[in-house]
């Protein structure tokens, strides 16, 4: 195991992604190339809204145990992005909007009854593994913003260009996602090259990625399982109309 300089550790850091990251899932190929039912895209919706709204949880986490005040400041950012600074602002109450758009009851959503358990299980891991593991495994989890914002054009495209129930403002969330992502990759990146100053810290950085991109596959993997094939919904999970 050979120390890596800093640009080698951010060339193997988007190695992962270009192989790893959910762009490449069969259940985004539909969604963006409009070949899903609007069940499929209420179901995707529906199941992202748990993740979305633990984001501020899994920040928060990590600025509590962090003792660097110039981190902390940094990452507090990531709290109003999703929290926003009143009620109705933030990524949380957009992603809200998009579930509206698709005909799906606020609260429904909010209350998590529609939610896949496999859905639960790997966000909770995510949430669990930013509290648990050292605070540059938590802060290197974070890069799959570097890749993001290509896969936030790809959606914004495809789904107008192709579901008629789908409108710009029911978007609205993915407008504003791209600068936020750059920034908050940004800093990640240069805080892990900083960071991560032994062979052993810089394999750690990089799991921490897989990981995190395997959460995010993990979650297509059982929207697929559930709604595309074999179709096997869990009991008490959401059930679409048109199933």
């Amino acid at each position: 195991m050979k120390l890596l300089s800093p640009e080698e550790l951010e060339r193997a850091l988007r190695d992962i992604g270009a192989k790893r990251y959910h762009r490449l899932h069969p259940f985004h190929a539909m969604l963006h190339g409009g070949k899903c039912s609007k069940g499929q895209v209420q179901a995707w919706a529906l199941n992202r809204y748990y993740y979305q709204a633990m984001i501020p949880i899994k920040d928060a986490s990590l600025i509590a145990r962090c003792d660097d005040s110039a981190v902390r400041r940094e990452w507090r950012s990531r709290l109003v992005d999703h929290d926003g600074e009143h009620e109705g602002e933030g990524g949380i109450a957009r992603w809200l909007k998009l579930t509206d758009g698709l005909g799906l009851e606020r609260g429904y959503v909010t209350s998590l009854r529609g939610l896949l358990p496999g859905t639960r299980f790997a966000v909770e891991a995510y949430v669990n593994f930013v509290r648990e593991k050292t605070l540059l495994e938590a802060i290197a989890s974070s890069l799959t913003e570097m890749f993001s914002p290509v896969i936030i054009s790809e959606r914004m495209t495809g789904m107008l260009a192709n579901y008629d129930f789908v409108t710009r403002e029911t978007l609205s969330y993915f407008d504003k996602r791209p600068p936020q992502a750059r920034r908050d990759a940004d800093f990640a990146l240069s805080y892990v090259k900083q960071n991560a100053r032994t062979p052993e810290q810089q394999q750690a950085a990089l799991a921490a990625l897989e990981f995190k991109c395997g959460v995010l596959w993990t979650m297509l993997d059982v929207l697929d399982h559930a709604y595309v094939s074999p179709k096997h919904v869990p009991p008490g999970a959401f059930v679409p109309e048109d199933h």
